[in-house]
């Protein structure tokens, strides 16, 4: 099934550092939960793995969970060059991401997809 060791290696984050691995077990869960909810399945099928892996890898880059909210990272909202002022967007979620994240990934889930009563 999908685990933390094998998320970490496809990301390429050094597996003994621990720092990071309730922010890539939530972002297993969350998209073991998308699959699951998306085709009305009770558990991930082995045709779905990979991609479970990969909406995990996007959702742990694109939304950062476990970063503290306003540190300098994401994407930069604006920059000066008197006196060089960069600021950076203090929101990490993108909503067009978000929307897009089925979107993406709907062609291989639709196989797996059921009809729900």
């Amino acid at each position: 099934m999908l685990d933390v060791l094998t998320l970490k290696s496809l990301l390429g984050l050094d597996p003994g550092d621990i720092s990071t691995d309730s922010a890539l077990a939530f972002a297993l869960e969350d998209a073991e939960e998308i699959i699951l909810n998306y085709c009305n399945i009770s558990q991930i099928p082995k045709g779905l793995e990979k991609t479970a892996y990969r909406m995990a890898m996007d959702l742990y880059r694109n939304e950062q969970p476990g970063t503290v909210k306003g540190s300098a990272s994401g994407s930069v909202s604006s920059i000066e060059e008197g006196d060089t002022t960069v600021s950076f967007n203090t929101n990490s979620y993108d909503e067009a991401y978000a929307a897009s994240l089925l979107k993406v990934y709907s062609k291989s889930l639709n196989r797996y997809r059921k009809v729900a009563w």
